[in-house]
């Protein structure tokens, strides 16, 4: 690894963090969303987004031939990278009685979009979490880096 590669590490990290706190905004701002997409010619509310986060070039496989010395493969441990951003298809949509609602069926009631908000404030602590996380190993390896500068001096 060389002597950044622990920032590129941390800053892929702080990409991903930052992308995943871009969505879940999106699903806090969508909320009250009921036209969200056209399916099949009608308007359907808005389905909650998630972010898959994997290893870039990580298999656990990979990093047990390194640690054994079978090869000195340089390209395990190099972060995180988004692999995809799910909709949520399982959670069905919640039902609201308001008939005064444009989108209100004949009964009254409204599909509203699949979102909880106190799990998206959940995720969004864990995200933030997370990213200061990594602020913090970067500014330490940032501070290592300048000691090891001075030691020529």
């Amino acid at each position: 690894m060389s002597i950044f590669g622990s920032m590129n590490t941390t800053a892929s990290a702080l990409t991903s963090q930052r992308l995943r706190m871009d969505v879940i905004s999106s699903n806090i701002a969508n909320v009250d969303t009921t036209r969200g997409k056209i399916v099949n010619g009608e308007w359907e509310p808005y389905r909650r987004k998630s972010v898959t986060l994997t290893a870039k070039e990580g298999q656990f496989s990979n990093f047990l031939q390194v640690a054994m010395g079978k090869t000195s493969n340089k390209s395990v441990g190099q972060g995180v990278k988004v692999s995809k951003i799910n909709e949520d298809q399982e959670t069905p949509f919640k039902l609201v009685y308001n008939p005064t609602h444009p989108d209100a069926n004949e009964e009254g009631y409204v599909e509203m979009p699949n979102i909880d908000i106190l799990t998206e404030m959940v995720d969004l602590i864990s995200s933030t979490r997370s990213y200061e996380a990594n602020v913090t190993v970067f500014n330490a390896n940032k501070s290592m880096l300048t000691k090891a500068l001075e030691i020529g001096k």
